[in-house]
C-alpha cells in the first residue's frame, strides 16, 4: 500500500467516524422526538414521572396519555413559565430565558406536543391537551407563584390553562402578541381573518413546510418592511424550530390557534395580567387580538410596541425583557 493509500484510508475512517458521530446524534434527537405513547422509561434518566417536583434543569416529563414533554428548568426564586407560538420550541424564547435567569429568576419553557424535542403523538393535538400537558410540567415541577409568558399559539394556552386549571399556581400572566380571543372570521367576529388564510396555511404545511417555514419567518419577524435588519440567522432558526417538529402535530395546532375562542378563558383570569402587542404584527392583527383581549381580562394592562412585528421577543429584545422584569417585580 502506497503512501497515498494509507493517507486517503486514513482520511477516510477519519470522515466516517464524523459521519457516525453526527447519525447518533440525529438517532438520538429522532428517538427523542417519536417517543410512542406511554414509554415514560425511554426519555432516559431525565425523564421526571407526574408529580415528582424535580429541578435538574431540565428533561421530560410524562403527559396522562404517556407522551414525553421536554423542558428546561434554570435557576431560582420566583419562576417565569413560557409557553411559545407555532410552529417553534422552547428556543424561541433563548433570550428572556437568559435575561431572567441572570436575575435571578427560575425560568422554565416547555416544547409543545408535536413540537421540538417533546413526543410527536398521533392524538391529542388539542388546546385541551396542551393546556393538560402544560399543568402536567407545572405539577411535576410543583411549581407556585408563577408568571405565566404565551407568545402567539401559546398565549392561547396560558389563557386555556388557566381557565381550564385554575390560578392556584398562577400569579401573574403575560400574553406576547398572543392569537385569543378568537382569530377566525365568524358571525360573532365579523373582524377576523377568513378561513381561507388559515387553509392556505394548512396547504403550505402540507406541500412544503420546510419552503412554506422559511417563507414565513419574512413577516413574521417584520423583515419584509422598508427598514427592516434582516437577520438570516433568526430565518434559519425559525426554520430549525419548525422542521424539529412533527408535520401532523403542526397541521393539527393551525385549528388551536385560529378556531378556538379564548373568550371564556379570558373572563376567568383575575390575576394581573400583561398585554404585549406590535402594531404592525402582520401574523396576529393587534385589532383582532389584543386590543379586544385588554377589555375582557379584568386586570389587564396593554401596552402597545409601535411599528413591532409578531416576533417581537426576538426582534425588541431589550425592551420586552425590561417590560418582563419590570412586571415581575411590580
Amino acid at each position: 500500500m502506497t503512501t497515498q493509500q494509507t493517507t486517503t484510508q486514513t482520511n477516510f475512517a477519519a470522515r466516517r467516524r464524523l459521519l457516525s458521530a453526527s447519525a447518533g446524534v440525529a438517532g438520538a434527537v429522532a428517538a427523542m422526538t417519536s417517543l410512542p405513547a406511554g414509554a415514560a422509561g425511554s426519555a432516559g434518566a431525565n425523564a421526571q414521572p407526574h408529580g415528582t417536583g424535580h429541578h435538574n434543569g431540565g428533561g421530560f416529563v410524562s403527559a396522562k396519555d404517556g407522551t414525553q414533554i421536554f423542558y428546561k428548568d434554570w435557576g431560582t426564586g420566583t419562576p417565569v413559565v413560557f409557553s411559545h407560538g407555532w410552529p417553534l420550541s422552547a428556543d424561541a424564547w433563548d433570550a428572556q430565558m437568559l435575561f431572567l435567569v441572570n436575575q435571578g429568576y427560575r425560568v422554565i419553557a416547555h416544547d409543545r406536543r408535536g413540537h421540538g424535542r417533546s413526543g410527536q403523538p398521533s392524538a391529542g393535538n388539542d388546546m385541551n391537551t396542551y393546556a393538560d400537558d402544560l399543568a402536567a410540567v407545572l405539577d411535576a415541577l410543583d411549581v407556585k407563584g408563577a408568571m405565566l409568558v404565551g407568545h402567539s399559539t401559546g398565549g392561547g394556552e396560558v389563557a386555556h390553562y388557566i381557565g381550564r386549571h385554575g390560578e392556584k399556581r398562577v400569579a401573574k400572566a403575560v400574553l406576547i402578541g398572543a392569537v385569543p380571543p378568537l382569530m377566525l372570521k365568524t358571525a360573532g367576529n365579523p373582524n377576523g381573518l377568513p378561513m381561507s388564510v388559515f387553509d392556505g396555511i394548512r396547504d403550505g404545511v402540507a406541500a412544503n413546510r420546510s419552503q412554506f417555514y422559511l417563507d414565513l419567518a419574512t413577516p413574521f419577524y417584520g423583515f419584509n418592511r422598508p427598514d427592516a435588519k434582516v437577520s438570516q440567522g433568526l430565518v434559519q432558526d425559525f426554520w430549525r424550530q419548525g422542521m424539529a417538529g412533527s408535520i401532523k402535530g403542526q397541521y393539527e395546532c393551525i385549528k388551536q390557534f385560529s378556531e378556538v375562542d379564548y373568550t371564556e378563558d379570558l373572563k376567568k383570569i383575575s390575576v394581573p395580567t400583561l398585554i404585549l402587542h406590535g402594531d404592525d404584527d402582520q401574523i396576529v392583527p393587534i385589532d383582532n387580538s389584543a386590543k379586544l383581549s385588554a377589555k375582557i381580562v379584568r386586570n389587564a394592562t396593554l401596552k402597545v410596541y409601535a411599528g413591532a412585528p409578531h416576533g417581537m421577543c426576538s426582534t425588541h429584545v431589550d425592551k420586552v425583557n425590561a417590560d418582563l422584569l419590570a412586571f415581575l417585580k411590580g
